[in-house]
């Protein structure tokens, strides 16, 4: 079983890398700033594979830029030769390692750290980490994306200075899971060799600020946002992960009648939408058919019967649907159908329709099964 120790272990990164570990056949070591010398000495003598994500993005004094991004890695690196072994070393840089800045210049420094290691026999991996954003994330430290995630889901303004800049963003899933194979892979020989992380997305702080600030009312009307974008998934996953505890639940609009109660769950334009119903003993609802739109019913408590008449048929085609053995009952378009529930008790559905009602447009037809 590989053993891994990992710096940096409580920031944003290593508590993803943590969490992944946790769920794998590797045996994690966590390093923080608390953990002392010595201790830190002794995990990392005694592990095969070591991630250093230890670093400093924003500090109050610029010096410790120097201090923690070089400084830190260099004692890695004396420690590492001291102890005899050579374990495999991965190192999350940055693209902004090439940047006359003190952050820039702090990464390049820690990256000749590396290199010396590489020299003297050991395996090292460099990534040179583009804005990485995702889950746990800090805001006003990690990441824009952080930052205006956490201040739309919290009602905050955000800064917009520079619309038209742009940026590299890659997804910390993505990241950790490069980290994990490299961790695992079977080594190839001792040396330094620079690697990427992808898949990368290149956007602009102008269209990522336009999209963090639809989610709000997408979520209120009920939407989703248009998940087949890997971008837009992946950064409405960030700010939902921003939402404060007492928002996450929110109640749906009940339509009730005679028939029981219905609510929509939830619609997207690509997907269609998602709705649940209750229907009382006896009672059978629709009894109509579309002109395009098709849907599916599945009974998930108590019994009921579909029925399906095609257009232009005389026959009537009744498939039986129990809460106690879950089956879909798909719904082609041009055909008249109804739902009853034929038991004693409340009968709840759930039904999928591929395409959102539009009430100037309804696609629905009245017809007796």
């Amino acid at each position: 079983m590989t053993r891994v120790a990992v710096t940096g272990a409580e920031g944003f990164i290593g508590r993803n890398l943590r969490e992944a570990l946790a769920h794998s056949e590797v045996t994690p070591a966590a390093i923080t700033r608390q953990t002392p010398r010595d201790e830190r000495r002794s995990i990392l003598r005694g592990v095969d594979v070591v991630v250093h994500l230890a670093g400093v993005n924003r500090p109050d004094d610029p010096r410790e830029f120097r201090r923690v991004n070089f400084g830190a890695t260099r004692e890695l690196v004396d420690t590492l030769l001291d102890g005899g072994t050579r374990p495999r070393l991965l190192f999350s840089s940055s693209t902004r390692a090439v940047d006359d800045t003190e952050y820039g210049r702090s990464k390049r420094a820690a990256e000749s750290e590396i290199e010396r290691y590489g020299s003297a026999g050991g395996e090292a991996v460099v990534y040179r980490l583009p804005n990485v954003f995702g889950k746990w994330c800090r805001p006003d430290y990690n990441s824009v994306v952080a930052t205006f995630c956490h201040n739309v889901a919290n009602g905050l303004a955000i800064d917009v200075h520079d619309a038209s800049a742009t940026l590299e963003l890659v997804h910390v899933s993505h990241v950790v899971q490069e980290l994990l194979e490299a961790a695992t892979v079977a080594s190839r020989g001792a040396g330094v060799r620079f690697d990427t992380v992808g898949p990368t997305f290149d956007t602009t702080v102008g269209h990522l600020a336009d999209l963090v600030r639809s989610f709000p009312a997408i979520r209120e009307a009920g939407l989703l946002p248009d998940l087949s974008d890997p971008l837009t998934r992946l950064l409405h996953s960030t700010y939902l992960s921003h939402i404060p505890d007492d928002e996450l639940q929110y109640p749906l609009v009940e339509r009730t009648d005679d028939r029981g109660r219905l609510a929509e769950l939830i619609r997207g334009d690509q997907f269609g939408q998602i709705f649940v119903s209750t229907t009382r003993p006896g009672v059978v609802r629709g009894d109509h058919s579309h002109r395009v739109k098709v849907e599916k019913f599945v009974v998930l408590s108590g019994e009921g019967v579909v029925r399906i008449r095609r257009a232009g048929g005389e026959g009537v085609r009744a498939y039986e649907a129990s809460g106690a053995r879950w089956s879909v009952v798909d719904i082609p378009p041009g055909t008249v159908h109804n739902i009853e529930n034929v038991g004693d008790d409340e009968m709840i559905v759930l039904f999928w329709a591929a395409e959102v009602f539009d009430a100037d447009a309804p696609d629905t037809w009245t017809g007796r099964v």
